[in-house]
């Protein structure tokens, strides 16, 4: 793989996670540089990744080949106004930021080499499933370089661009409604007598073997459904399919471009 420089406008959640899975796979570039404007934040990030530049400039970052924007919508306009006379027309942007199109970056920047990306945390172990979306005037030769840097974080696809808040929604975000209920899982059965070692395993082992027989069974949903007689919980399951529709369904009307 073709040896660039890399910035990273942002350094919190996702850039750490990106730099994690690129450490994974050993992936090497002629410098990475890294802003963000937390000291605290930049700390951690120079104990983890000592060899990265850690600065307080936008521009800086904005110099490199390839530059990540992992900043929150509200925020993002402004900070391509700022690195605007930096981005050249050589520059590759990824924006790791939903709601913001590629209309509206292009509209600011020089460069059409413009990516979106909807990160995922599961990238940290190389095991993301990170949809993509390239705008029409991306270099056909950087995209494919760009492309396969970026397969190193896990299953990556294009898609259009209109369904990657969708994406976020049911993809990027969805472990999070169901990580809580794993650790109370676990934390009921060393109540129970289980100990940690064999709760975990109970927990993992069989949700794993749950989503196999879920997808690949070849059973309609109600016969899976109906291979456990015993459901302590189902009198609540209309109202936590309520908790999903209302607040999910209301969360991808405000990050929808």
């Amino acid at each position: 793989m073709e040896s660039k420089s890399v910035g990273f406008i942002g350094g919190g959640r996702i850039t750490k996670i990106f730099l994690q899975a690129f450490a994974n796979e050993l992936i090497s570039f002629q410098s990475v540089v890294v802003c963000e404007i937390s000291s605290e934040v930049l700390n951690v990030l120079k104990k983890r990744f000592p060899k990265i530049q850690l600065t307080d400039s936008c521009e800086l970052a904005a110099a490199q080949d390839i530059v990540f924007i992992a900043l929150h919508p509200p925020v993002f306009m402004d900070t391509l106004e700022q690195i605007k006379d930096t981005v050249t027309r050589k520059t590759e942007v990824v924006s790791l930021a939903p709601k913001i199109s590629i209309e509206k970056i292009a509209s600011k920047l020089e460069t059409k080499n413009i990516v979106r990306m909807i990160p995922n945390a599961t990238s940290y172990i190389n095991k993301g499933y990170n949809p993509v979306s390239f705008s029409t005037e991306y270099a056909p030769s950087e995209k494919q370089l760009l492309f396969e840097m970026l397969q190193t974080l896990g299953k990556t696809f294009e898609v259009k661009e209109s369904k990657l808040e969708a994406y976020a929604m049911v993809s990027a975000m969805l472990p999070t409604y169901f990580w809580f209920q794993w650790e109370e899982m676990q934390n009921l059965a060393v109540q129970m007598g289980l100990n940690e070692t064999e709760s975990k395993e109970a927990v993992q082992q069989t949700l794993l073997a749950a989503i196999d027989l879920f997808y690949n069974s070849g059973l309609s949903h109600s016969e899976v459904i109906d291979l456990i007689p015993i459901k302590p919980i189902g009198e609540h399951e209309a109202q936590i399919s309520e908790i999903y529709q209302t607040k999910l369904m209301g969360l991808f009307q405000k990050i929808k471009p």
